[in-house]
């Protein structure tokens, strides 16, 4: 398993090693001993799975509001994505900065998405098979998220927006200038 660092620290992407014979492959998606090595908190709770028929499909920038704040371990199945974390904790370093990663069933990369960030994606092949594992349940009075277009996050979607595939509920979510304080950074001592 290899582990590459992002431009935010907390922010991790994981590639499963993949055994390869004249089948296909094998790997392990998840191995909480593995995992938990590598600072991925557990445990998960649930699996979630959305699939995005068209290419240029944008999902997000959502997050469950404390005390139901999840953290998510996110991949793509079948297709294509370019999956996006923005930090929103207040006081952060690195506070309203992303990390924008391409995603790909073929290589397998996974992305470790901590509690405190807003999540999203973007589709780039037809077909688009996302999971995500998450540390707590679906709730819909903790749903929230920021506008996936705020142009002071800047965020270069491959996608013109004006032609992107967006749930109006995604369209009317506050800017983050404009997001109550949620999540609080806390220095590593």
């Amino acid at each position: 398993m290899k582990v590459r660092s992002t431009a935010i620290a907390d922010v991790k992407v994981i590639v499963p090693r993949r055994f390869r014979d004249s089948r296909g492959w094998f790997t392990e998606a998840w191995n909480a001993q593995r995992y938990a090595e590598l600072g991925v908190a557990g445990p998960f709770v649930q699996d979630n799975m959305a699939f995005n028929e068209h290419a240029g499909t944008i999902r997000g920038m959502h997050f469950q509001k404390p005390p139901a704040a999840q953290g998510k371990l996110v991949y793509v199945t079948e297709g294509a994505v370019l999956d996006v974390a923005v930090d929103i904790r207040h006081g952060s370093p690195t506070f309203g900065r992303h990390v924008a990663v391409t995603l790909s069933a073929d290589e397998g990369e996974q992305l470790w998405v901590p509690e405190g960030f807003a999540h999203g994606y973007c589709t780039l092949t037809p077909g688009t098979r996302f999971l995500y594992k998450v540390t707590r349940f679906w709730d819909a009075a903790a749903e929230s998220g920021i506008r996936f277009d705020d142009p002071d996050l800047g965020i270069g979607w491959p996608v013109e927006l004006g032609r992107a595939i967006v749930a109006e509920k995604d369209r009317a979510m506050p800017r983050l200038s404009e997001l109550p304080v949620h999540f609080r950074w806390e220095s590593p001592q």
